[in-house]
């Protein structure tokens, strides 16, 4: 027999007030049913006693708090935590913490595999299957807190989020968007819109969807200063050039008073590393909020690229730097169990037919662009 109970952790606050207020409840009740939810980080109705019996009763009948399961988690010796949990009989995500000093990020995944099939990562070579619902992704965060440790009156175990694992985020806009709703709510998990990071390989008409709908940081993934080293690595760059998502990108800062796009770049031995490169680059952004995060690729098995060599990176950062920009280097973390940048595979069983990669630049992204209320 199918369960049909809903899964609380994927409705926003006025969704969960609109399911109350269907089954003859007041609003205020939702609102109870959210502070249990994340202040406390409650999942069994029975627990929650300032509620009704009867409507804990109702609860327990119609509804659930259902978070991913586990299949394995790994531990790195710099503290990198890495879960693969699993998404149904066969196939798996992967979610990764990362500690540091004070600051505290959780990379979190919105799809089962990716089908923008970036040449230089992993995720993008295992195919893609479907997107994460929107529980799912919520629930992934109510999950690490759990595994963490966290308990009601703690202080926040995770400062940031970053929707940096796999899938492309803006290719399931229907479903990230109340997730990050539910982030950002002060009943919710309180997160500052500054510490919440949406990042794209550039999806355009759904960024510009997006600075209609909510305002968290927004990162790029840019990889080349030019669109023809751009269309190899990331080839959704052949329907939205380089020209086209940096307008897309200012045009969110504007509508949602933002500081500043980060722009994320991959450096890859003898590809995109160059001095000359750099300048581009620089010359590309200079003048805009925005600032570039270089990342030192990290190799997998069967990949063509090599990490760039300590002195190129820093003679790339360099020209960056003198170009008027702003730029830093991100460490490389968790490499030792595969949990670093681009490194993210999961288990996927890919349904596409065609994805974004030299063969066949047709891809369908369901439901994309569509309003959330």
């Amino acid at each position: 027999m199918t369960d049909t109970r809903v899964n609380l952790l994927g409705l926003t606050r006025p969704q969960l007030e609109a399911w109350v207020l269907e089954r003859g409840g007041k609003p205020f009740r939702a609102r109870q049913l959210f502070h249990w939810l994340y202040k406390r980080g409650e999942t069994q109705f029975e627990a929650m006693t300032d509620l009704a019996k009867a409507f804990r009763q109702q609860l327990e009948a119609e509804a659930e708090v259902r978070l991913p399961q586990v299949v394995t988690r790994q531990d790195a010796a710099d503290g990198t935590i890495k879960w693969m949990l699993r998404a149904d009989d066969t196939q798996a995500f992967e979610m990764v913490y990362i500690p540091d000093g004070t600051r505290s990020t959780l990379c979190i995944s919105s799809q089962v595999g990716c089908a923008m099939d970036c040449s230089f990562c992993s995720t993008a070579q295992q195919g893609f299957n479907r997107n994460l619902t929107a529980a799912e992704i919520v629930g992934q965060v109510f999950l690490a807190q759990k595994e963490l440790g966290f308990e009601a009156g703690d202080n926040r175990l995770i400062s940031n989020v970053v929707f940096m694992g796999m899938g492309e985020p803006l290719a399931n806009f229907r479903n990230v968007v109340p997730a990050l709703r539910i982030m950002l709510d002060d009943l919710g998990f309180d997160f500052s819109r500054r510490r919440l990071t949406l990042s794209t390989s550039g999806l355009v008409p759904q960024i510009n969807k997006l600075a209609e709908e909510i305002n968290v940081a927004l990162a790029v993934s840019l990889h080349a200063p030019d669109d023809e080293l751009r269309s190899q690595l990331v080839p959704i760059n052949r329907l939205h050039p380089i020209a086209e998502l940096l307008q897309a990108c200012w045009h969110y800062i504007d509508e949602q008073n933002g500081r500043s796009v980060t722009f994320e770049y991959v450096l890859l031995d003898g590809i995109n590393d160059s001095p000359a490169q750099a300048r581009a680059l620089a010359k590309l952004l200079k003048g805009h909020p925005a600032k570039v995060n270089l990342i030192p690729f990290n190799p997998f098995p069967g990949t063509q690229y090599r990490r760039s060599r300590p002195e190129s990176i820093k003679a790339f950062l360099d020209q960056v730097l003198k170009g008027g920009v702003m730029a830093t280097v991100r460490r490389t973390r968790g490499d030792d169990i595969d949990a670093a940048c681009g490194q993210l595979v999961g288990r996927v069983i890919d349904r596409t037919t065609s994805r974004l990669g030299n063969r066949n630049i047709a891809v369908v992204v369901e439901n994309s662009a569509e309003s959330v209320s």
